[in-house]
C-alpha cells in the first residue's frame, strides 16, 4: 500500500503542512523539524508523488532529447548525462531517435509531443534555418552541436575551431607536416566543417600546406567510414604523417586501414579522434582524442529549458562549455 503524507504526518507527530514543506524543500522549517520528518519518510519508505507534483505547477515532468544517432557512443554517453542531470531535477527524459534526416529532425522541432513534454533538447544534423524559424513557439528549444542558426534558441557546444586546432597544435608539435583530414562531408555544408576550419587556421598559422587531397569525404561517421576514407588517401599514392578524424569511430577505422597497409601507430601516422569515447580508452593501440566536458553540456541543456520553463530566461544564449585533449598511444606511443 502506497505510503501517503497523511501517513508520514501521523508518524512524525505533525501535521501535513509541515511533511509537505519538508518534501518540497521549503526553507521555513527549522532543523530539527526537518530531521524528526526525514527520519518518518525513510522510515515509512515514502515516496513523492512527482506526477502530481508537476501537474500542480501546469507540466508533464518530463522533456524529450532528439539524436541523430543512438549507435554512435558519443550520443548514447550524453544521452546517459542528460537523463542524470534531468533526474536530478525529477525530471523523466523521452528520448528520440532522428538518423539525422531533416524530415525527422523538422517533426520533432516542430513540436510533435508537445503535449507531453516541457521541453526539447535537440542535437541537429540536416536541418536549415528556415525549418526553426517557422516553429511555432509551443516549449521551450535547445540545440546542441555544431550547427550554428542565427535563431533566438539557446545553443550549447564546444568551440570546435578551437578544439580542432589543439588537436593539430598537438601534432604539429612532435614534427608531423602531412596532416589528413578525415570526415568531412560530400557536396553539403554540415557539422564537420568547423573541425575542418580548425585543421586548415592551424596548419596554415604554422606555415604548413592544407593538401586538399588529404581531406577525405565520407558519408557517414562510422568506422566503415573512415575505414574507406583512409583507403581512398593512401590508394592514390599519399603517404600522410598524421591523421585528424572528425571523431573517434573514424580514426579507429583509419587506424584499422593504416595497421593492414603496415604502417605504424604513431611511428609511421599519428592518429587524433573526437569525442573521446569508451571505446578509444581500450584499443590495442588507445586512442588520443577531444574530449568535450560531456556533463557539463548535459547540465547546461537541462538547465537551460528549466530557465526558459520558470520564465527566468529571456535573451538566446550561445554556451560553450570545456573541452580537453587526452593524449594516449596513438600519438605518443607506448610508455
Amino acid at each position: 500500500m502506497r505510503v501517503s503524507l497523511k501517513d508520514v504526518a501521523l508518524h512524525a507527530g505533525v501535521s501535513i503542512k509541515t511533511v509537505s514543506n519538508v518534501v518540497n524543500d521549503h526553507p521555513h522549517v527549522t532543523p530539527a523539524m526537518r530531521t524528526r520528518v526525514q527520519r518518518s519518510i525513510d522510515e515509512l519508505g515514502y515516496r513523492p508523488n512527482l506526477t502530481a507534483r508537476h501537474l500542480r505547477k501546469g507540466r508533464t515532468g518530463i522533456m524529450a532529447l532528439a539524436l541523430p544517432e543512438l549507435g554512435n557512443p558519443y550520443f548514447a554517453e550524453l544521452a546517459t548525462e542528460i537523463i542524470d542531470a534531468a533526474a536530478g531535477h525529477e525530471y523523466t527524459v523521452l528520448l528520440d531517435h532522428t538518423r539525422g534526416r531533416r524530415d525527422q529532425e523538422i517533426l520533432v522541432s516542430q513540436g510533435f509531443r508537445t503535449r507531453v513534454i516541457d521541453g526539447l533538447i535537440l542535437s541537429p544534423i540536416e536541418l536549415e534555418a528556415e525549418d526553426l524559424s517557422e516553429r511555432a513557439e509551443a516549449v521551450p528549444l535547445v540545440l546542441l552541436g555544431e550547427r550554428e542558426y542565427p535563431l533566438p534558441y539557446d545553443h550549447i557546444a564546444i568551440d570546435n575551431v578551437a578544439a580542432a586546432r589543439q588537436a593539430m597544435r598537438h601534432l604539429i608539435s612532435l614534427g608531423r607536416r602531412d596532416i589528413a583530414f578525415l570526415g568531412a562531408r560530400r557536396g553539403r555544408s554540415q557539422p564537420a566543417h568547423l573541425r575542418l576550419r580548425g585543421w586548415r587556421e592551424e596548419l596554415d598559422a604554422a606555415g604548413l600546406v592544407a593538401d586538399p587531397r588529404l581531406v577525405g569525404a565520407t558519408d557517414g561517421w562510422g568506422h566503415a567510414d573512415g575505414a574507406a576514407a583512409m583507403a581512398r588517401i593512401l590508394d592514390a599514392g599519399l603517404q600522410p604523417d598524421a591523421v585528424f578524424a572528425y571523431n573517434d569511430l573514424i580514426a579507429l577505422g583509419a587506424m584499422r586501414v593504416l595497421s593492414e597497409r603496415g604502417l605504424r601507430i604513431p611511428q609511421d601516422v599519428a592518429v587524433v579522434g573526437f569525442d573521446n569515447v569508451v571505446e578509444g580508452h581500450y584499443g590495442a593501440i588507445t586512442l588520443t582524442s577531444v574530449s568535450p566536458d560531456k556533463p557539463a553540456i548535459a547540465r547546461m541543456a537541462v538547465e537551460a529549458v528549466l530557465a526558459r520553463l520558470s520564465g527566468e530566461q529571456h535573451e538566446a544564449r550561445r554556451i560553450h562549455a570545456g573541452y580537453s585533449l587526452v593524449c594516449r598511444e596513438s600519438t605518443l606511443g607506448r610508455r
